[in-house]
């Protein structure tokens, strides 16, 4: 468990301030905020790469030490993983998953790269220098890095830009089964907010350089508090109903009962699903997702 109290951070301004809250064993966290909102150092603080100004991150009830006391920063059970990558640059694939693991049998260690090689689908260069790796490979690498040293705490940040859509689901689902084998602590910290759908077990939401809110991933998506709020879990559409701002997702309508005149301007198609542009008779532009072109739609209904 990681519990955080009354932590605060300041450079000219305050970045975090006032943060009190718990994260437990066997859980994962989805971290949301807008750009600037101390995201990635609310990270580093966890980690204990970074001294806060106030308050204390404790760690299996026992503070965390940051840089201005620690001669090598950071802990082994503590793995951060951000877009620094941290790999060594002229060591293999291969080799740097290997010096994580150097403590465990010769066995051990070649099931362990094997599994972690696959994960990450890396297997094909395991002999390639880290350096001579793509942006998306190198992001690979430092996952596998960070798993291999069996942490209690997983820090992920923006950990799968570089990754397509298949091969994060398949990380997810790895690291969810992970959860619950290693009683793992996961925090994740991404702008796309499908990412927390289905994994995040909590969405924290950030802003002003503190906790705005707290709440399960569906209530984060489905049930923003705020426009801002919202659009931080994903498209988001905003219209004027009966004198109320509504907030609803491109998939939360109705052709039933319709309660909103809307125009057709045009779609694309992504493949899995049609999206639909209309305009409503306010100018409100928005957006309905289905499994088929909706030129003939004027009406449709939408929940306040």
């Amino acid at each position: 468990m990681i519990e955080v109290k009354n932590l605060g951070l300041q450079r000219d301004d305050w970045i975090l301030r006032g943060i009190d809250f718990q994260f437990l064993t066997g859980k994962s966290y989805g971290i949301i905020g807008k750009s600037g909102e101390g995201k990635t150092t609310f990270l580093k603080l966890l980690a204990g790469l970074l001294d806060a100004n106030e308050g204390e991150v404790l760690f299996e009830g026992l503070p965390l030490i940051g840089p201005a006391f620690k001669l090598i920063p950071g802990y082994d059970e503590i793995q951060l993983v951000n877009q620094d990558f941290a790999l060594e640059p002229y060591h293999s694939v291969e080799q740097n998953i290997k010096e994580k693991i150097l403590s465990r049998h010769n066995e051990v260690q070649e099931d362990l790269i094997e599994e972690f090689l696959e994960l990450v689908e890396l297997k094909g260069i395991r002999s390639r220098k880290a350096h001579l790796l793509s942006g998306g490979e190198q992001q690979r690498l430092s996952i596998a890095r960070a798993l291999a040293c069996e942490p209690k705490v997983l820090l992920l940040d923006e950990p799968f830009v570089h990754l397509d859509q298949r091969l994060r689901r398949k990380i997810l689902t790895y690291l969810n089964e992970l959860k619950e084998v290693r009683e793992l602590l996961i925090i994740l910290v991404s702008h796309d907010g499908a990412e927390m759908m289905g994994f995040a077990n909590e969405v924290i939401h950030i802003e002003n350089s503190r906790i705005e809110r707290v709440c399960s991933a569906n209530e984060m998506y489905y049930s923003p508090t705020s426009k801002e709020q919202g659009e931080l879990m994903g498209e988001l559409n905003f219209v004027f109903l009966n004198g109320e701002q509504v907030f609803f997702r491109p998939t939360s309508f109705t052709l039933e009962k319709p309660n909103l005149k809307v125009e057709f301007i045009s779609f694309l198609d992504i493949g899995l699903t049609i999206l639909n542009y209309f305009r409503t008779e306010n100018g409100e532009e928005i957006i309905l997702s289905a499994n088929k072109k909706m030129k003939e739609v004027t009406q449709v209904r939408i929940s306040q």
